[in-house]
């Protein structure tokens, strides 16, 4: 199960006794698995600037989610059909996303404790929007890439009735350059071929006797090239579709098919160039994008545990690895421990609201509690 609970409770004696008092509760009962989750001394400020910080944190929280979870999508996108080389790529300040939160340190050189509260906030918010940002630029140019790569593959494949012809025919399968002779390509079905060979050349005066060709077959069709003069071409073409004979509207010119054989190898050689950087880069800003969102979980348990416990600092961050089994249990144990915490606990409803306890957008419980969610890949 890669989903953790963080939650925090005042300190008693000391913190240690805090920890010590939910681990034999939960622990030692095969509830879950738990980790000590270190928050540093941060600078509290006032009481106003927590309540404002406290709804501030909570839309941030989301956005920065939403931009992790974008992240670790596209990356498995990209991957195509590596999808199981996704995980691996997945990763924070180089290990897995469960190492990383479970062994969780405040990174001081990104975020200093020594600025404020809603300073740090803010650093967060900026490099996570400059992620968004450059995602939504480098996924579009990317996805157009791949698009217009994908648009000249589909040409090359599927029924010989839409396909390209450019790698099927030859310039001998054609009479070029004549002033009244050409060549058209017709399809038709296999159960049609000897319908085909007995009245081609009479569907128009002017076709030239066995002129006829197979140059290709599906598992359905068959491309004929027949050569008749120009100006029986609508007649032919009217009395071709009456037997059920396609002629397939193509010129033979070898500079375009030239062309769209360059473009799609340009094409080619382009995203395979822009897969290695843009890989790499995802790996990066996930990292980071993680890291930042794991840090603002952390900044939402110290302003809501000094809102909900008072002054001075004193409460234990623990995180908490629910056996799956166990939830409901864990979640009545945890209630009994705590209760006494908020006498409320039990009557408040999401239809009150408490300032900085955002109780109309969360479940509430008598301790502070966040859910982490490791499992960030919605494979369709």
């Amino acid at each position: 199960m890669t989903e953790f609970w963080l939650i925090s409770a005042p300190g008693e004696k000391t913190c240690q006794q805090t920890w010590d008092k939910m681990n034999m509760a939960t622990s030692q009962t095969n509830l879950s698995t738990n980790h000590k989750f270190n928050i540093p001394e941060l600078k509290v400020g006032t009481l106003d600037v927590l309540v404002g910080l406290s709804d501030e944190l909570a839309k941030l929280d989301s956005f920065v989610e939403s931009v992790v979870r974008k992240v670790a999508q596209y990356m498995a996108d990209v991957l195509e059909d590596s999808r199981d080389k996704v995980q691996e790529n997945l990763l924070a300040n180089g290990v897995d996303l469960v190492t990383y939160v479970t062994r969780f340190h405040w990174d001081m050189a990104k975020y200093p404790i020594k600025q404020s509260l809603k300073n740090i906030s803010e650093i967060m918010s900026k490099q996570v929007s400059q992620i968004d940002n450059d995602l939504k630029a480098r996924a579009s140019a990317y996805n157009s890439l791949k698009g217009n790569l994908q648009s000249l593959e589909r040409k090359n494949v599927g029924s010989i009735l839409t396909r390209s012809l450019a790698d099927i025919v030859k310039k001998e399968d054609f009479v070029l350059d004549s002033e009244y002779l050409i060549t058209l390509l017709v399809v038709v079905p296999k159960t049609s071929y000897p319908d085909w060979q007995k009245t081609y050349e009479t569907l128009s005066e002017m076709v030239v006797p066995r002129s006829t060709k197979l140059l290709f077959e599906d598992q359905d069709s068959g491309l004929f090239s027949v050569t008749l003069f120009r100006k029986a071409i609508d007649d032919f073409k009217h009395k071709a579709r009456e037997n059920k004979f396609m002629v397939r509207d193509f010129q033979y010119n070898e500079e375009e098919m030239k062309a769209d054989k360059e473009e799609m190898t340009r094409l080619s050689t382009d995203k395979k160039k822009q897969f290695g950087p843009l890989v790499r880069w995802l790996k990066v800003n996930f990292s980071e994008a993680f890291i930042a969102w794991i840090h603002i979980k952390a900044l939402r348990v110290f302003t809501e545990s000094v809102l909900r416990y008072g002054l001075p600092v004193n409460f234990q961050a623990m995180l908490l690895q629910p056996n799956r089994k166990n939830v409901k249990k864990l979640r009545e144990v945890l209630q009994d421990l705590y209760k006494h915490l908020d006498s409320s606990a039990t009557v408040i409803d999401a239809s009150m609201d408490i300032p900085g306890l955002n109780l109309s957008q969360q479940e509430y419980y008598p301790y502070v509690y966040y859910k982490i969610d490791c499992n960030l890949l919605e494979f369709k």
